[in-house]
């Protein structure tokens, strides 16, 4: 495989383990909308790869994995990691093992279509060796269009009528708003019925967040006194309130096939087709109105008054620093298309809402299946995507212990990516918690103060230790114009806990 990805002059990007190059495929495939690759040995290679498999199960993101395989003819004689695959990974990813050497071609372009196509995820292949190594009369295969059908217009009109009957409308926009090249429908439909919208996980910067009907500090008094609530491309899971809103929301579920609808919520319609076909048709058939401007104006003075809030801790001056401060200082310096990406808990929690994404496909975290140390494969995808974009790494220091070594191979490709470490020297997930459940914790702490910035310059790269608030803004400006990796590692206030009600209930 190797040797034709270089005899076609297909790049293969290394890495120091499976487990990133699950992560970098997915970041690319969710960053791009188009296919990303890995490639694995057979045993632990596979094993390696089984978390990014079921992230991209979770996000929806299409990746094909490949695998080598124990040979098919010494099989159950215990070659050099000889283990079926397919038994357990099918529960994650379409999977199979390709053994006729004729069929390798008819077998990736299927299993990549597969991937492709809504509702997208991973798809899973593996190859004895015996057969890689065999030879075949191989028939060129030509890729087949799935085809699009057109969404059901009675489903349509119905939605439609809820939007226009509606006094306080909510629509929550995901991941899938910007898998399926739904964003200027989004901002048709937002414009035309005079939506407010609010952006969750990959469908962030799908509406710009300077937008008048972009939304973000608000979501929860929007959700709590929504007459309608409308979901696009996310699932109505945990992050949502499992889709239990305000006592008088309507919920209506859009999303890119029928086999996302959410079956667990008493849904008022939904419409399972792709987005950009939904919205738009939408977009055609609802009232343009100007009735929602008491309801907007709501929104915004909520938005106002939690900004002002906000204000104090992104300036505080405290040591050790308080984790808003980084981002007080961080976002004046980001451009408008920087790609942000976010491995870690407390300190990324915090970056969720203070971080603004201004155009989509611009910010990666782990999502709803929350597996940390998949940033170093995001930030590598991020940089080769999108050669000319700031790329960020915001990691927190116990998420950072889980890919570490991969700072190595920003270093070894000439990835420019600058790391922003928050050092508080615990697991601030567990630690706070368990103290508000049990009054103590245990196994909850990290040595403190651990210089990541000298491992990034052990590596080759460039690392500053940051612990006065006022060297915060010229250490972070100068690594986002160094145009090498480079890693601040910033000492936080452990004191200090983003709030977890969410997680806890």
């Amino acid at each position: 495989m190797f040797d034709a990805c270089h005899q076609d002059g297909i790049r293969i990007v290394d890495v120091r383990h499976e487990q990133t190059a699950g992560y970098a495929a997915e970041g690319w495939a969710r960053l791009t909308r188009t296919l990303g690759v890995a490639a694995v040995t057979a045993g632990p290679g596979v094993t390696n790869s089984v978390s990014p498999i079921a992230q991209a199960s979770f996000n929806g993101a299409p990746v094909l994995v490949l695998g080598g395989r124990a040979p098919m003819f010494r099989w159950g004689q215990g070659s050099l990691q000889e283990i079926d695959h397919v038994p357990f990974v099918a529960p994650l990813a379409e999977s199979a093992t390709v053994t006729d050497p004729s069929r390798i071609g008819a077998e990736v372009l299927a299993a990549a279509r597969a991937a492709l196509t809504p509702p997208r995820g991973p798809a899973f292949l593996d190859f004895p060796l015996d057969v890689l190594f065999s030879t075949a009369e191989v028939a060129a295969v030509e890729p087949e269009d799935p085809g699009r059908h057109d969404p059901d217009a009675a489903a349509i009109e119905g939605v439609a009528h809820l939007i226009d009957e509606s006094a306080r409308p909510v629509f929550i926009a995901g991941s899938n708003v910007w898998m399926d090249r739904a964003e200027g429908r989004l901002r048709d439909l937002a414009e035309a019925a005079q939506l407010p919208v609010f952006m969750n996980g990959g469908g962030r910067g799908c509406l710009p967040a300077d937008h008048e009907l972009a939304f973000a500090r608000s979501r929860s008094q929007a959700l709590r006194d929504a007459d309608l609530v409308i979901v696009a491309g996310a699932p109505l899971d945990f992050r949502l309130g499992f889709g239990n809103f305000g006592p008088d929301a309507n919920v209506v579920h859009l999303d890119s096939s029928p086999e996302l609808i959410a079956s667990h919520v008493d849904l008022a319609a939904a419409v399972g087709g792709p987005l950009d076909m939904v919205l738009g048709a939408l977009a055609e058939v609802v009232s343009h109105t100007d009735d929602r401007k008491e309801w907007l104006d709501h929104l915004r003075a909520t938005e106002a008054a939690k900004s002002d809030t906000a204000q104090a801790e992104l300036r505080s001056v405290s040591r050790p620093i308080h984790p808003l401060r980084v981002y007080g200082e961080l976002v004046p310096l980001l451009d408008r298309d920087a790609v942000v990406i976010g491995d870690g808990g407390d300190f990324v929690s915090y970056a969720g809402r203070e971080v603004p994404s201004y155009e989509g496909g611009r910010w990666l975290d782990p999502g709803p299946f929350g597996c940390l140390g998949c940033g170093p494969g995001y930030a590598m995808a991020a940089r080769l995507a999108h050669p000319n974009s700031q790329v960020v790494l915001l990691y927190g220091d116990g998420a950072i212990g889980f890919a570490g070594m991969e700072l190595e191979a920003l270093v070894r490709h000439k990835l420019p990516v600058t790391c922003i470490v928050g050092n508080n020297g615990i697991w601030g997930l567990e630690k706070h918690p368990m103290h508000a459940l049990y009054g103590y914790d245990v196994a909850a702490e990290l040595q403190p103060g651990i210089r990541y910035d000298l491992m990034m310059e052990a590596f080759g790269g460039t690392g500053e230790l940051v612990e006065d608030p006022d060297d915060l803004g010229p250490a972070l400006k100068r690594a986002l114009d160094a145009g090498e990796p480079y890693l601040v590692n910033v000492i936080t206030d452990p004191a200090v806990a983003y709030p977890r009600s969410a997680v806890l209930a």
